[in-house]
């Protein structure tokens, strides 16, 4: 059954493990991830997506956080991220993702921990790789197929 959710913010950072920027709209590069973003490459990990409902949950419990701060690309609303498993194919407008991760390691805290005292990132967050490139605003449709 198809999921759909919406584009709530689009993040870049130019270097990693610091805190990005929403920027609203972004190309999404083909074997690489979003446009000028410092976790593009040629790995698994290129675009990261959150969902905006863990996001306020985080914010409703204190936590002082803006687009980006967890340093995620894509936040979402409407889908729980979480639990869609790897393999899955994300479609926003002609973007395709693949999820290649659900989670991740934080090993050495990064700024946001530290800043913050919390991540949500290692435990909602999960990673894709872009299997066809295209243009993504906030306000677009995000269809899990």
């Amino acid at each position: 059954m198809e999921k759909i959710g919406k584009v709530m913010a689009v993040c870049i950072s130019e270097r990693r493990g610091t805190e990005k920027k929403n920027i609203h709209e972004c190309e999404v590069v083909e074997g690489f991830g979003l446009k000028n973003d410092a976790h593009g490459g040629n790995w698994h990990r290129q675009i990261s997506l959150l969902s905006f409902e863990k996001i306020e949950d985080f914010k409703n419990r204190g936590g002082d956080v803006i687009d980006g701060s967890f340093g995620e690309n894509i936040i979402v609303s409407g889908i729980d991220l979480r639990n869609l498993p790897v393999g899955t194919i994300i479609k926003i407008n002609e973007a395709v993702l693949e999820v290649t991760q659900i989670g991740k390691e934080c090993h050495s805290h990064c700024e946001i921990f530290h800043r913050v005292g919390d991540c949500i990132m290692p435990r909602e967050g999960i990673f894709t790789k872009v299997i066809k490139g295209g243009f993504i605003k906030e306000g677009d449709t995000v269809t899990v197929l």
